[in-house]
């Protein structure tokens, strides 16, 4: 079995459920960039980098959701309920945001837990939702909230289709649609999430977010990178671009800058890792404001 097929099998049951729908979910995270590698591959399409990381493990499904699904509450409601017909149970601390089923996998021995996010709070100021650091509220409530990701500007721009197969816990197998961030958007979460995890020890010191963020780099096409440029050049004045642009000046300017180090710290580095591209690309898409 695919490390991730789990979460492939999770994600499946989720999208048979919302069949009759027309609500289109964004995959991000870990196994949002496990499922970009694996569509790079299948359409053998060309990439900045030849040297790719091996799949990390993990037990998260990120999923974003578009401003408007949480605004139409009717929406929102169809995937509460559907979460809640698949058996997932609230976090405690995180309710109606952050979701976890056992039973997944092996054996059945494993966790599978959903990540409800969506974009900047400022694309609710005037949806008269309440909307603030920790979660954006539908309203009627429907007992699904998201955690607003203020640091990516673009994260509906220039989206990837991609197709999920997997078999079904009712038996079965499904397949279908969901959309992954364009690489710009992915790599400027992760240089977020890396800069706020370098000094904590539970964390790894976020070694495996700079590890994410080579394979964001190392998959990302010759196209994207266009796309990226375009972007780059659309959102410069927005302030978390420019701060974007500081991270990778202090953390990953070269071979010795602390991220590399973290990304060096991981288990999953290779020593054919192409190091000097990766800061080369990061640099490009991500100058200081002075440059």
């Amino acid at each position: 079995m695919k490390l991730l097929q789990p979460l492939q099998n999770a994600l499946a049951d989720l999208l048979h459920e919302l069949k009759d729908t027309d609500i289109k979910l964004i995959v991000g995270g870990g196994f949002g960039i496990y499922l970009k590698s694996a569509y790079v591959r299948e359409q053998k399409l060309m990439t900045l980098l030849e040297i790719w990381p091996v799949s990390r493990s993990t037990n998260d499904i990120d999923l974003f959701l578009r401003p408007e699904l949480l605004i139409a509450s009717n929406k929102a409601k169809q995937l509460a309920e559907a979460i809640t017909q698949l058996g997932y149970s609230p976090i405690p601390g995180a309710e109606n945001y952050q979701f976890a089923k056992s039973g997944i996998g092996v054996n059945g021995s494993g966790t599978v837990k959903l990540d409800i996010l969506t974009g900047p709070e400022a694309a609710f100021e005037e949806s008269g939702l309440k909307a603030d650091a920790r979660r954006v509220k539908p309203n009627p409530s429907v007992g699904l909230h998201a955690h607003p990701v203020n640091e990516v500007p673009t994260l509906e721009h220039n989206l990837t289709p991609c197709v999920v197969s997997g078999d079904l816990s009712q038996g079965g197998e499904w397949q279908g649609d969901v959309f992954l961030p364009h690489p710009f958007s992915f790599s400027m979460m992760k240089l977020f999430a890396f800069r706020d995890r370098i000094e904590d020890r539970s964390k790894d010191y976020g070694s495996y977010h700079a590890l994410d963020l080579y394979s964001i780099i190392a998959t990302t096409t010759e196209e994207e990178f266009k796309t990226a440029s375009a972007l780059r050049t659309r959102f410069a004045d927005n302030a978390f671009v420019i701060e974007t642009g500081q991270i990778v000046s202090q953390l990953f300017a070269s071979k010795n800058a602390l991220g590399v180090i973290r990304l060096r710290e991981s288990p999953y580095f290779d020593e054919r890792f192409q190091l000097d591209k990766f800061v080369s690309v990061l640099s490009e898409l991500f100058p200081t404001a002075q440059k």
